[in-house]
């Protein structure tokens, strides 16, 4: 039996990537949002550690070049972050953005399937990047 920090660095591993602290905290992060996240909120998970920002940017990066996180949102010129869970997971459900307090949320999935279409216009709808805009339940 593996344990998770194992599990995690052979995400890594078999991406080809070189298991660093930075890049092992990032994934963690991801790992454990329960929303996209930005660059700068996950400087703010980060906060007690002493990577600067280019660091953390860079980690992100490379963990979306290689597929392990995807930009699930880029609201507001933004983009935010989001583990791929499995091969081929593109995380592709909607959002919604908080006008007052910019969080990006993920949408339950019962509103995915309501907007599932078959014939000409499947393929669109099942790849468009959908992102409801108004104030969260918190703001209202």
């Amino acid at each position: 039996m593996t344990s998770k920090k194992e599990q995690e660095r052979k995400i890594l591993q078999e991406r080809g990537l070189r298991v660093t602290a930075p890049r092992l905290a990032v994934l963690r992060v991801l790992k454990s949002a329960k929303s996209p996240l930005s660059h700068s909120e996950v400087l703010e998970c980060l906060a007690k550690t002493d990577w600067d920002p280019a660091t953390v940017y860079r980690n992100l990066v490379k963990l979306r070049d290689t597929g392990i996180a995807i930009v699930v949102s880029r609201a507001d010129g933004i983009d935010r972050y989001a583990l791929a869970l499995t091969d081929g997971d593109n995380h592709r459900h909607p959002h919604f953005v908080c006008e007052d307090c910019s969080h990006v949320s993920c949408l339950p999935d019962d509103l995915s399937r309501s907007l599932s279409t078959k014939g000409r216009w499947a393929a669109s709808v099942r790849n468009a990047t959908i992102q409801l805009r108004g104030k969260c339940p918190d703001c209202i």
